[in-house]
C-alpha cells in the first residue's frame, strides 16, 4: 500500500475547502454586499448638479427689479482635505485659522456630512473668484459652483420683493416637495414674492453624468439632464411710483399703497422705515440681517402695509358707516343731526344738515347718531339683545367691504385685522352685558377696529368702483403667460347697492376742494378724498388719508399712513396727492414740487419733529 496515498487525499482536501471559501467569499462580495460595488461605482461614475437661473422680476412696464448676477459659491468637502497649507487657505479667504475649524466642523454636522460638498463662502463675486480661483485648484477639498446671486437695480421695494437664503435644516427636514426636492444647498425664498413664487422662481434642477478615473479626473460625459430656468415674473408694481413713494417716506415711519382700482393691480407698496433689498443678497447677508433686526425702535424689517393690521381706520371709516347705513335706510343722504359735541368731541363747522356736509367735515356727533341707528333697530325691546342683532348684521356689512376678512391676495403675510363681533364683545363684558353705549367709539373707526393700509387702499378702490373690488395683487402675469389665480379676475360686491356711492363720492371731493383734504388738491385733477386721524394714546395721533382720482374714471387709488403725523391732512394728504398727480401726469408741476420737496425734509421720527406742513 502506498504511505503517500492518505496524504494526497488531504491536500486535495485543503485545495477543494480552500476553493469553497474563495467561490463563497467572492458571492458575498460580489452578490450579497454591495459596498464594493458601489465603491467601484463612485470611483468610474459620478454626477453632478446643474442649478437652474432663477427667474427675474420686471414691473409693470418691463424694468427689471430683481436681476441674477453671476456669483460662485466656494463648497468644501471635509473628508477629501488633505495636507494642505493652512495657512495658505486662511489667506486666500481672508480668514483667521479658528473660522476655517470652525467651518469645516460645521460642513461634518448637523444634515451636512464630511463626504459631501457643504457651502464654506457663499455668493462670492466673480470678481473675487477671478483673483483666487487659480489658488482654489492647489487646495484638496475645494471647489467652486457657479451660481447667481440677486441684484436689484432700483434698490427698492424690499419688503414687497423679498429675499432668498440657503435652506436650512429645519425647511430642507420639513419641506414636501416630491416633484421637484431641495438638496442641502439650494437656496429658498424666505419673505415677499420670493416666498409666495418660489415654486415658479426656483426652476429645476438638471445632472450631468460622467465617468472618473481612480484620481478622480473626468474621462468622458455619459448623459445630460438639463436644467431649467425659473419662471419671470411680471408685476404690478410701477417702479418709478415706488422710488418716488419711498423718497417721501424717508425718515418717517408708516406706509404708502396705491393700487388701480379697475384691476386691483398694486401700483406701488411702500414700507417705511426701508432698506436696500441688496443688503440681504450675498455673502454679508448674516451680518447685515442682524444689524437690521436689532433695530428695534425702527423695525426696518416689518412690512407695515400688511402686518399693521391694528391700525384704526379714524375717521376714514365714517364712509363705510353712511354707505351701510343708506343701504339700510336707517338714515337718507338728506338726514341731518346735530353736532353735538356732548355726546362726542368735534371741531367747530356748519351744520351738518346731510350724509355730504357731515363728511366733508367729518363730523363725529353725526357719524355717532348714524352708528347708533345700526345698531339699535328696534327689532328687541331688550337693548342687549337689540345691540348683539344689530352689531351681527353690522360686521357683516362692513366685512363685504375687505375689511375684518384674510384678502386671498399674492402678498407675504398679509392679516385680516379686526372687525369686532357679538362673541368679540361677550367675552370681554360677558354675554348680553353691553350694549351700543358700550360700543360707541367704533362710530368714528376707533374703538376696537382694526384695519392695514393695504385694506384701506382697497376701500378707496371699492368706492372709486361704487361697490365692488377685485383682490389687490402684486403679479400680472407669470413667464409668458397671464395669472391663473380666479381672485385676481373675479369682482367681489359689497353688500350696498351702487348708487349710495354717488353722493359719498361727491362728498369726498368736496373734502379735497374745501374741507379737511385741502393739502391734497391737484391742480387739473378732480381727487377724491377723506382724511383720517388715528387716536395715539402715547404720542402724537397718525396722520391717515384715502384718495382716489380722477374722479370719472378712477386711474389710482390710495391710502397713506404716516404714524405720529397728527391731522390727516396735514401729511399723509400731501404725500398722496404728490403720488397721484405724478402717476397721472408722468411729471410734476410747480406746486407738486414744493411739496414733494417740503415732505423729503420732513423728519416725523420722534418728539420733537416738526408737525406743521
Amino acid at each position: 500500500m502506498d504511505p503517500y496515498q492518505n496524504r494526497r487525499w488531504v491536500i486535495i482536501m485543503i485545495i477543494l475547502l480552500t476553493g469553497v471559501v474563495f467561490i463563497f467569499r467572492l458571492f458575498f462580495l460580489q452578490v450579497v454586499n454591495d459596498k464594493w460595488k458601489n465603491r467601484a461605482h463612485d470611483i468610474s461614475y459620478s454626477e453632478k448638479n446643474i442649478y437652474p437661473p432663477r427667474g427675474l422680476i420686471y414691473d409693470r412696464n418691463g424694468k427689471l427689479l430683481v436681476s441674477a448676477n453671476q456669483v460662485y459659491d466656494i463648497m468644501i468637502t471635509p473628508k477629501e482635505i488633505g495636507k494642505n497649507d493652512t495657512l495658505k487657505i486662511c489667506k486666500t479667504f481672508n480668514i483667521t485659522k479658528e473660522e476655517l475649524l470652525e467651518k469645516i466642523v460645521f460642513a461634518s454636522k448637523g444634515y451636512n456630512v464630511n463626504y459631501k460638498p457643504s457651502l464654506f463662502i457663499q455668493a462670492m463675486p466673480k470678481e473675487e473668484y477671478a483673483k483666487i480661483s487659480t489658488q482654489l485648484k492647489q487646495f484638496s477639498g475645494f471647489k467652486a459652483i457657479r451660481s447667481s446671486q440677486r441684484g436689484y437695480p432700483f434698490h427698492v421695494a424690499a419688503h414687497l420683493l423679498g429675499y432668498i437664503r440657503k435652506i436650512s435644516k429645519e425647511q430642507y427636514d420639513t419641506i414636501d416637495n416630491q416633484e421637484n426636492p431641495y438638496n442641502q444647498n439650494d437656496y429658498l425664498g424666505i419673505t415677499g414674492l420670493e416666498k409666495v413664487y418660489e415654486n415658479e422662481l426656483r426652476g429645476s434642477r438638471g445632472k450631468v453624468y460622467y465617468l472618473q478615473d481612480y484620481a478622480g479626473n473626468i474621462k468622458e460625459e455619459v448623459d445630460k439632464e438639463y436644467a431649467h430656468s425659473g419662471f419671470n415674473l411680471h408685476t404690478t408694481i410701477d417702479v418709478e411710483l415706488q422710488v418716488l413713494g419711498e423718497s417721501l417716506m424717508n425718515n418717517k415711519i408708516g406706509s404708502i399703497v396705491a393700487i388701480e382700482p379697475k384691476t386691483g393691480e398694486i401700483l406701488t407698496m411702500v414700507s417705511a422705515p426701508s432698506y436696500d433689498p441688496s443688503l440681504l443678497s450675498g455673502k454679508d447677508f448674516s451680518d447685515n440681517y442682524k444689524e437690521l433686526s436689532n433695530n428695534d425702535s425702527l423695525n426696518p424689517l416689518l412690512n407695515r402695509p400688511v402686518y399693521n393690521a391694528n391700525y384704526r381706520p379714524g375717521s376714514i371709516f365714517k364712509l363705510v358707516q353712511a354707505l351701510i347705513a343708506m343701504q339700510h335706510e336707517v338714515i337718507r343722504f338728506s338726514t341731518s343731526f346735530e353736532c353735538n359735541k356732548n355726546i362726542i368731541g368735534c371741531h367747530t363747522h356748519e351744520p351738518p344738515i346731510n350724509v355730504g356736509i357731515a363728511i366733508k367735515h367729518s363730523c363725529n356727533p353725526y357719524f355717532y347718531q348714524v352708528y347708533r341707528k345700526l345698531i339699535l333697530r328696534g327689532i328687541d325691546r331688550n337693548i342687549f339683545i337689540d345691540s348683539r342683532i344689530g352689531l351681527e348684521q353690522w360686521k357683516k356689512d362692513v366685512n363685504s367691504f375687505g375689511l375684518g376678512v384674510k384678502l386671498n391676495s399674492d402678498i407675504s403675510g398679509i392679516k385680516k385685522g379686526l372687525v369686532p363681533s357679538a362673541d368679540f364683545y361677550d367675552n370681554w363684558y360677558g354675554k348680553n352685558r353691553w350694549a351700543f353705549s358700550t360700543i360707541y367709539s367704533n362710530s368714528i373707526g376707533e374703538g376696537e377696529i382694526g384695519v392695514s393700509p393695504l385694506q384701506m387702499a382697497n376701500l378707496a378702490s371699492i368706492i372709486a368702483n361704487k361697490g365692488y373690488y377685485i383682490t389687490p395683487h402684486l403679479v400680472k402675469s407669470v413667464g409668458d403667460k397671464g395669472h391663473k389665480k380666479s381672485e385676481f379676475h373675479t369682482k367681489k360686491l359689497t353688500n350696498v347697492a351702487s348708487k349710495y356711492f354717488e353722493p359719498v363720492i361727491d362728498a369726498m371731493e368736496q373734502v379735497v376742494l374745501e374741507g379737511t383734504g385741502k393739502s391734497a388738491k391737484i391742480e387739473g385733477v378732480s381727487v377724491c378724498g377723506k382724511t383720517g386721524t388715528v387716536e395715539n394714546k402715547t404720542f402724537n395721533d397718525h396722520s391717515v388719508f384715502i384718495a382716489f382720482a380722477p374722479k370719472e374714471n378712477p386711474k389710482i387709488a390710495i391710502a397713506v399712513y404716516v404714524e405720529y403725523g397728527n391731522w390727516g391732512g396735514t401729511w399723509a394728504a400731501p404725500i398722496a396727492s404728490v403720488l397721484i398727480e405724478y402717476y397721472l401726469k408722468r411729471k410734476l408741476e410747480e406746486a407738486g414740487k414744493l411739496k414733494k420737496e417740503k415732505i423729503e425734509n420732513a423728519i416725523i421720527l420722534n418728539k420733537n419733529s416738526d408737525f406743521t406742513f
